[in-house]
């Protein structure tokens, strides 16, 4: 169901792009989304701080909490070098573009901000197919492989939109680590992405 309201949602997007609909809603939006992620960022701490038991949990497990999104991070990052270099693109695009993890909304508004709007797009569109990606293969992955690799391809979507799939297919040890995982890996990609666009 979030896939289809994802997609729906970029659609009638592009569709109100194409078709030259209102242009005051579509300004005002454009000029303000620094305030909407503001608002974003403001949520996802609301629904991290909703989660009971978290700090406790935390104490658990240790340093052992940052193996899997020191993980993610270099492996995001070293895909995006490695794509970035068979489309010869200028690397520091390519990795800015990979440490969305996933935050489309994030990535693709603050690389549109940094550098253009074109460059955005393609922030915007690789880090949403890596989000439904993700809800295909949480399955698979977590039958075939292991529990813990459904947190590596939901990157920092792990705590919130793809955190549904993981609790269906996972134990509760792994939904702890995929909310902790989603909190650190969201800390990290606008940090990243200023980096690597510096």
């Amino acid at each position: 169901m979030i896939v289809i309201l994802t997609l729906l949602s970029l659609f009638l997007g592009l569709a109100c792009g194409l078709l030259n609909l209102d242009h005051t809603i579509i300004s005002w939006i454009s000029q303000n989304t620094d305030y909407i992620l503001y608002l974003l960022m403001f949520s996802v701490g609301i629904s991290v701080g909703m989660q009971h038991g978290i700090m406790t949990k935390i104490r658990e497990f240790h340093f052992r909490i940052f193996i899997i999104p020191l993980g993610i991070v270099i492996g995001s990052i070293l895909g995006g070098y490695i794509c970035s270099v068979l489309l010869q693109l200028p690397t520091r695009y390519g990795t800015a573009i990979a440490s969305g993890m996933g935050w489309y909304s994030l990535a693709g508004a603050t690389i549109s901000n940094l550098v253009n709007a074109d460059l955005g797009s393609i922030a915007f569109m690789s880090n949403l197919m890596r989000e439904i990606f993700t809800f295909i293969l949480i399955p698979f992955l977590a039958i075939k492989l292991n529990s813990y690799t459904c947190i590596a391809s939901a990157g920092a979507t792990s705590e919130d939109t793809t955190l549904p799939m993981i609790l269906k297919y996972t134990s509760e040890e792994v939904v702890v680590l995929s909310v902790l995982n989603g909190i650190i890996c969201s800390f990290f990609v606008p940090i990243l992405i200023s980096i690597f666009l510096a």
